[in-house]
């Protein structure tokens, strides 16, 4: 990564320019975490300001849906940027994490939990997801109709519990999903709120927020403690959790941020892998053709189950979901707030700002892609691909703080769609795919297909 050098003169730099639009125009488009970016890009360029509330009340807030703005953003090192009210809220609720821990106690959790990711080590535990997508595309009847969000959701859960928890987590698929669902949507209300109730203020719905931290706490717990017992347990993820080791100090880490990492890898490995998946067989089922190209390359393989070492005969297989990250990438949006004046795109940004970068805008922005709205993976062949600018493709967001577990969920997800598409045809009811942010991207209501078993 290179190093961004700050301007001495940052002083001398125009200020972020203020978005042009109404008032309530401009707090309906924050709230709105995908599509809103757009609209306040739209009108106020790839750099824009808008202030919500008194300084003192929220701060005001810098979106920038430009490559460099990005790489201003999300490339610094230490502790320019900080995380944010949503970042606190999470930690407040579901604990410390590699998502959401400041840049100091970040920076040993993130030394000791590495090496877990290396491509070697994520190669030995993704081989169970072909196979648990072969166990759910089994029990779809020919010519049936499914709710392809719904069925990917109990696919990554199943591929997660048997590759690297040790658990069969179908009997828990329920109480996760919704428990997830309720402490997330919490998360960002409150955050999204420039007042709130003080926490020792019983509301149902923060009596709702905590039931589903304890749940997700207490099955977390229920798999480490198993592997505490039982050291040969095939849970590769939590043996390497408990193993853990920051290099610089020795320090391993404790039960309770064990469990705090693995609530997170289970949405993360979980939620925005799942909807990864549906958005891509959804694309696939308007797509005939493109269909036959990814059942034509996985079916090339052989007829063995598929395997890590496959992959790089699966490329158009990628490119596919490279294309689906684009128009439905996990995080629409990533905020940091600048705790010191900065540089954003040729802007200066006060400390005390929040800054966010618009992932969706950067990924639909007419500037940056050609027919940006339409489904093509052939943009990300290799011919295609040189010479993009690096940070106008975010889907695991970029810089220090960029997702530890990119690899894993990539290939995860392509041995997952080609084993589907090699054996299943599907055909897409739903003309679109409508998508809300409660936190992650998530399917806005159920993505329907009819689905035929092929010979």
């Amino acid at each position: 990564m290179v190093e961004i050098v700050e301007r001495t003169d940052l002083r001398a730099l125009p200020p972020a320019p203020k978005n042009p639009l109404p008032y309530r125009q401009q707090v309906k488009a924050v709230r709105t975490f995908h599509s809103g970016l757009e609209v306040l890009r739209d009108a106020g360029g790839p750099v824009t300001r808008v202030t919500l509330a008194p300084k003192w009340l929220a701060p005001p807030v810098v979106i920038t849906t430009s490559p460099q703005g990005a790489r201003d953003v999300l490339g610094r090192n230490g502790g320019h940027l900080e995380k944010t009210r949503v970042h606190a809220e999470m930690r407040h609720l579901l604990g410390a994490n590699l998502f959401d821990l400041t840049h100091e106690p970040w920076l040993p959790r993130r030394r000791a939990v590495q090496p877990i990711f290396t491509k070697q080590h994520v190669r030995e535990f993704a081989g169970h997801m072909a196979e648990a997508a072969q166990t759910i595309a089994d029990t779809w009847a020919d010519g049936t109709e499914v709710d392809l969000d719904t069925e990917c959701r109990k696919l990554t859960l199943r591929a997660l519990g048997r590759s690297v928890l040790g658990i069969d987590l179908d009997a828990y698929s329920e109480a996760i999903a919704e428990s997830l669902q309720v402490a997330l949507k919490y998360i960002a209300d409150r955050a999204m709120r420039p007042v709130n109730a003080p926490r020792w203020l019983p509301t149902r719905a923060r009596e709702r927020a905590r039931g589903a931290s304890e749940t997700l706490h207490r099955l977390a717990d229920d798999i480490l403690q198993a592997c505490r017992a039982d050291p040969t347990r095939c849970a590769p993820l939590v043996h390497a959790l408990i193993a853990a080791r920051d290099p610089a100090t020795g320090q391993t880490l404790s039960d309770d941020e064990i469990c705090d990492e693995l609530i997170v890898f289970m949405l993360a490995g979980h939620d925005t892998t799942a909807t990864t998946l549906t958005y891509a067989m959804w694309a696939l089922g308007r797509h005939p053709d493109m269909q036959d190209k990814v059942r034509a390359e996985a079916l090339a393989v052989g007829e063995r189950g598929l395997t890590p070492d496959d992959v790089p005969a699966l490329r158009y297989t990628v490119q596919v979901l490279h294309e689906a990250l684009r128009l439905c990438p996990p995080g629409a949006a990533t905020a940091r707030m600048a705790m010191q004046d900065i540089e954003v795109d040729g802007y200066r940004v006060d400390a005390g700002t929040m800054v966010a970068v618009g992932i969706y805008a950067l990924h639909r922005d007419p500037a940056l892609w050609d027919r940006p709205l339409e489904f093509d993976p052939d943009r990300f062949s290799p011919q295609n691909s040189e010479g993009r600018d690096r940070w106008q493709y975010l889907p695991f967001g970029a810089g220090p703080r960029s997702c530890i577990g990119d690899h894993f969920a990539m290939l995860e997800a392509t041995l997952a769609l080609a084993t589907i598409i090699r054996r299943t045809e599907i055909r897409s009811v739903n003309p679109d795919f409508p998508i809300i942010t409660p936190f992650t991207t998530v399917a806005a209501e159920p993505i329907r297909a009819k689905v035929h078993c092929r010979s």
